[in-house]
């Protein structure tokens, strides 16, 4: 009882071993099984430590040691796999074989035996899909205790005088196999706790960083300006519960929340020297009030003493930067410290996809205006042709085809929105098909047929046009006999499909249009738009025919 109790005393050194490697940066890799070649060393040396200072701290019983040895083989393999719980075996049998007496051959195969246990049950337990679960006191316990029986079975195994061997595993074998067992499940719930703490903190950390992000995202869609920086500084001040918040550009405060608003004032000059050093140079600056104060270059009864400045960065050029205050009163909490780093990195992916956005939205103002100027320079050309050719002999029909190119631009100048209606669309192109027909000398026989319940239907501006033009352009400009050209549209399968057929016949066999940028700005548009599943859909025969289908989804404007 008494070799119990002693060996019991011995886990308040260990507890504290344990309590202390869980603060430590190794242990988190290790909570997670994502341990890296630097992790393991650490890992490996910790685990190591405590075989052999369980063998120091035994107690001696007739010429061998009675101790707790088994803790650190068997802990490393149970929660870091059998090649470390070989490593740490070996290496703690090692230390108790040059120690010597008549067990030290069989202690140091048990040791090593023990560390290879703790690792099978570690990838028995994987094997379950249980990884976590050697985290459990249970499995530490009963993985301890059988070690510590394989000791048992070993020493009176490999030990002579047998009778010696026999006389030291009936004083010991109880003692360390319930000491031990208890020890690792003692040590293996510090470690519990200490996981369940970090993975509390992570899911927090998770939890408002997204909030952040959903707040912040619809804020940022413009880029980083005083109106979107006001915002971003409370919702930042809010869910952290820092003392203030300030948001700036490379220049000047965008925003101010919190502490100290009555002092530091948004569209001021920046007058920090650590807010234009992190600035220049890139990195976090972290004034932590103790160590180093935060020294208000405004006031000298500003209430804030500590402060984290975090870059902005948009690819990789600094814009600005995020700081985040404590009041003097107030230790900077380390949670803060690390959510401000991470803060800035989401609205630092916020900013580029807005800049992305900003820029796939000039680009498609661009290829609607270069698509206004391919179709209207030709088309004006061919109109006045026309109407030349027929103002003496049909001047009243000169006169309707003037007014008809007149409206046609009129819209077109009037149409400054990226999206329209269906009827808008139709509307649109009757002044264009008017034209045509009277160019093709009625050989142009051109079919419109609507459903009502699709008119309100939104699609991207100058969707149908595009479609119109070439069929005429590239197919039945090319035809001797009568030109047919059909537009119809209705809901099919929870989808709007305009259809746009002609009996000439413009694609090539592959499926893909030879017209350049018109039908294939149409198609990208209405995918980045709407999605992948919509889209043009195209079925040609050459000289025959050819159908072009429209799929947008059912959304009214």
């Amino acid at each position: 009882m008494n070799i119990f109790f002693s060996l019991i005393q011995e886990m308040s050194v260990f507890a504290v071993a344990a309590y202390l490697f869980s603060k430590t940066p190794a242990f988190r890799p290790l909570s997670t099984g994502l341990l890296k070649p630097l992790d393991n060393v650490a890992v490996y040396a910790f685990f190591t430590a405590i075989t052999i200072m369980g063998t120091y701290l035994g107690v001696e019983v007739g010429g061998a040691i009675a101790n707790t040895r088994a803790i650190g083989a068997v802990m490393a393999g149970l929660l870091a796999g059998p090649w470390m719980g070989i490593a740490v075996g070996v290496t703690g049998g090692l230390h108790r074989y040059m120690l010597g007496g008549f067990t030290a051959a069989s202690c140091g195969i048990s040791t090593t035996t023990e560390g290879l246990i703790g690792g099978l049950v570690y990838l028995w337990l994987k094997k379950k899909g249980q990884p976590d679960s050697v985290f459990s006191f249970k499995a530490a316990f009963l993985t301890t205790f059988i070690s510590e029986m394989a000791q048992m079975i070993i020493i009176l195994a490999f030990s002579r005088p047998y009778s010696d061997a026999w006389e030291l595993v009936k004083v010991i074998a109880l003692p360390m196999m319930f000491a031990n067992a208890a020890g690792a499940g003692l040590f293996v719930s510090i470690f519990k706790d200490s996981k369940n703490a970090l993975d509390s903190y992570g899911a927090e950390f998770s939890r408002k960083a997204l909030n952040i992000a959903n707040k912040t995202l619809p804020v940022l869609s413009k880029g980083l300006n005083s109106c979107s920086a006001q915002a971003l500084a409370r919702v930042i001040l809010n869910e952290t519960g820092v003392g203030a918040v300030a948001i700036t550009d490379k220049t000047n405060v965008l925003a101010f929340q919190g502490i100290g608003a009555d002092h530091h004032l948004p569209d001021n000059p920046i007058s920090s020297e650590q807010t234009a050093l992190a600035i220049k140079t890139g990195e976090v600056i972290f004034l932590d009030g103790i160590t180093e104060h935060y020294i208000c270059s405004i006031s000298e009864n500003c209430p804030l003493g500590s402060a984290l400045i975090v870059p902005l960065m948009l690819e990789r050029e600094v814009i600005g930067t995020i700081k985040m205050y404590e009041p003097k009163n107030r230790r900077f909490l380390g949670f803060n410290q690390s959510f401000g780093e991470g803060i800035a990195e989401v609205l630092s992916t916020q900013l580029f996809l807005s800049k992305y956005e900003e820029q796939k939205r000039l680009l498609t103002e661009a290829e609607l205006k270069l698509m206004q100027a391919q179709v209207n320079p030709h088309f004006l050309f061919n109109t006045l042709n026309t109407i030349g050719a027929v103002v003496r002999s049909q001047p009243e029909k000169a006169k309707e085809l003037i007014n008809h190119l007149s409206l046609f631009f009129r819209n077109n100048l009037k149409r400054s929105s990226e999206t329209a209606t269906l009827a808008e669309e139709i509307d649109h192109i009757r002044s264009y098909l008017v034209i045509e027909e009277a160019r093709f000398s009625d050989r142009l026989k051109v079919t419109i047929d609507i459903d009502e319940n699709v008119g309100n239907v939104s699609m991207p501006a100058f969707t149908i046009q595009p479609i119109i033009e070439n069929a005429i352009k590239h197919g039945l400009s090319n035809i001797l006999g009568e030109a047919r050209i059909k537009i119809s549209a209705h809901a099919e399968n929870s989808q709007c499909v305009i259809r746009v057929e002609d009996n000439a016949g413009m694609w090539r066999a592959d499926g893909k249009s030879s017209n350049g940028i018109g039908m294939n700005s149409v198609d990208t548009r209405i995918k980045n738009e709407f999605g992948a599943e919509y889209g043009l859909v195209v079925r040609s025969i050459e000289s025959e025919y050819t159908i072009v289908e429209i799929h947008l989804p059912m959304r009214t404007a």
